[in-house]
């Protein structure tokens, strides 16, 4: 299966999107390159009027996105987004739903309703701005800090298992799954081309760096003497090298991946994993979500895996058409006063 991106006919500007609300983030926020990123590509992938456009979130640093995206959107409580995502995309199947929230409000609080949007299959599109902390509180460990991670709240460092974002994202059966880097930005426009192309419930998670509370989170892969030997670019029907030089691979010996050096002659590009980001099956997306736990394995960025099946929005839409071919149009009255109602005298 191929990967095109397709270009729309724009209906707006990157201006157009820029609403009139100051940009209220700290100095040196990942948030500042999300919402450049995003502004930068929906005129490429969205062929409707921006009218269409709603932005969802909770709360946050990064829920104050609706505010700086001149779309429709709703500033909603905490870790509630995709429930308030999934009601406003069935009360309104034509709009483009999307949801902006943070490691603290999706995957704590907000944990239910993301893995139950994931397993409906809502044609959503949910950014996880992750930065392992709790930053509008003001420094707490979040579901995704390290094990060890010393914080207000864990002054002698975490003894909490972090939560692993695209692991849980696969196996609540989300339809698409990537990652992508704040500081990458021609991959992060990439990813959220990909995934707003996407029908169903897309998640993106983005590594984003907290300035103020846990700045150089991420050092490791974005400073450019570390990157290239600690990050893999996933691509579809390419072998998974890297390294400064592509001078490392990773080989699949049974479930369990490997680093292998393709200059010691001993091994070469055919040994290596070739990435399937259309395989029916999750194990191997799942594998690729565990490199990040496992020292020494490069971390995973790109489209981990996509695959296609109806949405829950047609189904609904489709069923009420069907009923309404076989019984005729409703009749409200008549629910509210029929046989599975009384009087209280």
């Amino acid at each position: 299966m191929e990967n095109k991106i397709e270009i729309k006919t724009a209906k707006f500007t990157v201006k157009d999107l820029m609403s009139d609300q100051d940009v209220r983030w700290c100095p040196g926020c990942g948030d500042y390159s999300i919402l450049a990123q995003v502004q930068r590509t929906f005129p490429e992938i969205i062929d409707s009027p921006k009218e269409d456009i709603v932005w969802i979130s909770g709360i946050g640093c990064s829920s104050r996105f609706p505010y700086y995206m001149d779309t429709y959107g709703f500033h909603s409580i905490h870790g509630r987004a995709p429930a308030l995502a999934t009601g406003t995309k069935l009360a309104n199947p034509k709009l483009n739903v999307w949801v902006a929230t943070g490691d603290g409000d999706l995957l704590s609080i907000g944990g239910n309703h993301f893995i139950h949007a994931c397993r409906r299959n809502i044609d959503l599109k949910i950014i996880l701005f992750n930065n392992r902390i709790y930053g509008l509180t003001k420094g707490q460990y979040s579901p995704t800090s390290e094990k060890g991670k010393v914080t207000k709240t864990t002054p002698y460092g975490s003894i909490d298992y972090p939560f692993n974002p695209t692991m849980l994202a696969t196996g609540s059966e989300a339809t698409f799954v990537a990652r992508s880097i704040d500081r990458n930005t021609k991959h992060l426009q990439e990813m959220i081309k990909r995934a707003g192309l996407h029908k169903g419930t897309a998640f993106l998670e983005v590594y984003q760096n907290c300035s103020i509370f846990n700045d150089g989170a991420f050092a490791l892969l974005t400073d450019k003497e570390t990157k290239d030997d600690n990050v893999l670019v996933l691509e579809h029907g390419k072998p998974m090298i890297f390294g400064k030089n592509a001078d490392k691979g990773i080989k699949l010996d049974g479930f369990t991946p490997r680093v292998v050096d393709l200059t010691s002659g001993q091994y070469s590009k055919d040994d290596l994993w070739i990435h399937d980001e259309f395989d029916e099956s999750p194990v191997r997306a799942t594998i690729l979500s565990t490199f990040t736990e496992v020292p020494g394995l490069p971390t995973p960025i790109g489209v981990f895996r996509q695959v296609f099946k109806p949405t829950y929005d047609e189904g609904m839409v489709a069923q009420i058409e069907d009923v309404k071919k076989k019984k005729g149009e409703g009749d409200l009255a008549k629910v509210l006063l029929g046989a599975n109602t009384w009087e209280v005298n």
